[in-house]
């Protein structure tokens, strides 16, 4: 029984790779294997600008096996309370202003411009802030996006919830 082998002499053969070389491999092995993100989109009854007043905070059945139901849950309900508390705050400003836009030609929607911009980053810090605590060490990356709403044309803030790539250990540096 003979059994073929390739060429002995190349065997121990070490081959450099171009750094161009390297990142295509390597972005083709992460575009294999991540899936495609979970997106949470709002749930509440009122919108501003695009976020809305809360997210839903069923567990998707995406993430079973990835993150326990009740960090999910804790990390919705922080979103939520964060949201609860700021935009009520925003549609008192964003009456106010519709109600003397006239007057003040159009500097009165200030102030909710700059509720709504504070709002999203305490958003996007509390999401970092769960990123580093737990989420990194699971593989996932929580991130607040601006996408386009399924129905009309508008844009709406949504969570992201992204797989990060499990880089492979067993390629040499």
């Amino acid at each position: 029984m003979s059994v073929l082998l390739p060429n002995m002499a190349d065997f121990d053969t070490i081959y450099e790779l171009d750094e161009e070389e390297e990142r295509v491999v390597s972005e083709e092995h992460l575009a294999r294997y991540c899936p495609e993100p979970v997106v949470m989109r709002g749930a509440g009854h009122i919108t501003v600008f695009g976020l809305s007043n809360k997210f839903d905070a069923e567990f998707p059945s995406v993430l079973t096996g990835k993150v326990a139901p009740e960090e999910f849950k804790t990390t919705m309900g922080r979103v939520n309370a964060c949201l609860k508390k700021n935009l009520p705050v925003n549609v008192k400003w964003l009456l106010c202003g519709c109600l003397c836009c006239c007057c003040t030609v159009g500097c009165s929607l200030w102030p909710v411009i700059c509720l709504n911009k504070r709002t999203r980053r305490s958003i996007q810090k509390l999401l970092e802030w769960e990123n580093n605590r737990l989420y990194h060490k699971l593989g996932l990356h929580w991130k607040l996006s601006k996408r386009k709403c399924e129905s009309s044309n508008m844009m709406e803030y949504v969570i992201l919830i992204e797989f990060l790539p499990k880089y492979p250990i067993f390629r040499p540096d």
